[in-house]
């Protein structure tokens, strides 16, 4: 198994012509190679990432491809964009497999006059398979959230919410506690530091001088838990995509206490988890004798390009 990982992540260029799918060329492999069946990489995605630690809300699972098929490049991506499926494509990828869903939403049609049509269509004509592992990789253990707490340096961590029919330690949302308290702006220094370069930086609401310890986090939106962020005695709670009103009445009840409020990107947050969760595949998949090639995408499926601030 090859296993690139990526720094940082760029945007990619435009998506090909209209009707000419980008389908590159695929080497075939050594007779003594043993390549896993998307429906064998499925059996592993499931050891992982469990369907039944999806929320009921969500659509997970095989999205387009056959599991007959071979699965001899595997893609990992935050979204399935027009920008990611040129890359993929460009690489000779079998697989794609996205945290977020191409069609969360029922669809009556899939024809290529919509993107999300065309973006089947191109799957399929290539033969790509294209897999959404979504809450439940939030939720299950070494998801996106505890990828995020393990990446903070948090200790003694346990689910927000924890999963009605998961383990113990899996949940949405993670608290823990760093090991010496720290000021928040210091603290929200540290958050900035380990996300990717995005056009919408870091926003913090709090006393940047206030100490802080005990802390909550949640890959991607998650301004539905301030009620178990507040029963957690979390100090600050870093989270993405935080809504005005929400964030403005857990200030004003906090009196200028804690629970402090870092935003932080939607993608950066969950794009953390990806080159871990490429690891775990890869190794459960070397683990049952295949070889496989697997990536984690360098696009920037970010969808913001650029901000303005005060004084710029």
């Amino acid at each position: 198994m090859e296993q690139t990982a990526h720094d940082g992540v760029g945007r990619a260029g435009a998506a090909g012509s209209e009707g000419s799918p980008a389908v590159s060329a695929r080497a075939v492999p050594a007779p003594d190679v043993r390549v896993p069946t998307v429906g064998e990489v499925l059996v592993a995605i499931e050891e992982l990432w469990p369907e039944s630690l999806a929320e009921g809300w969500d659509a997970v699972g095989l999205v387009a491809g056959r599991t007959g098929n071979r699965a001899a490049k595997i893609l990992f991506t935050v979204d399935p964009t027009a920008a990611v499926l040129d890359e993929a494509l460009d690489w000779g990828a079998t697989m794609i497999v996205s945290h977020h869903p191409l069609l969360l939403k029922p669809v009556s049609t899939v024809a290529a006059s919509g993107f999300k049509g065309e973006a089947i269509h191109r799957l399929i004509e290539a033969g790509c398979a294209l897999v959404t592992v979504h809450t439940n990789g939030d939720s299950a253990v070494g998801g996106v959230s505890d990828v995020l707490a393990d990446a903070l340096g948090l200790q003694d961590v346990e689910p927000l919410a924890r999963a009605a029919d998961g383990l113990p330690e899996e949940g949405i949302g993670r608290v823990g506690d760093l090991a010496e308290p720290v000021p928040l702006g210091e603290f929200a220094e540290t958050v900035f530091s380990i996300l990717p370069a995005v056009a919408g930086g870091v926003r913090v609401a709090g006393d940047k001088d206030a100490h802080v310890r005990r802390i909550a986090v949640c890959g991607g939106a998650g301004d539905s838990l301030f009620d178990r962020v507040r029963s957690s005695h979390a100090d600050v709670y870093v989270t993405a995509d935080l809504r005005h009103h929400p964030a403005s009445e857990v200030r004003e009840a906090a009196a200028d206490g804690p629970p402090y409020l870092i935003d932080v990107s939607h993608f950066g947050s969950e794009w953390l988890w990806l080159t871990p969760a490429a690891d775990a595949l890869g190794n459960v998949l070397s683990d049952q004798g295949f070889t496989t090639d697997i990536r984690v995408s360098g696009v920037n499926t970010d969808p913001w390009d650029f901000v303005l601030t005060p004084g710029h």
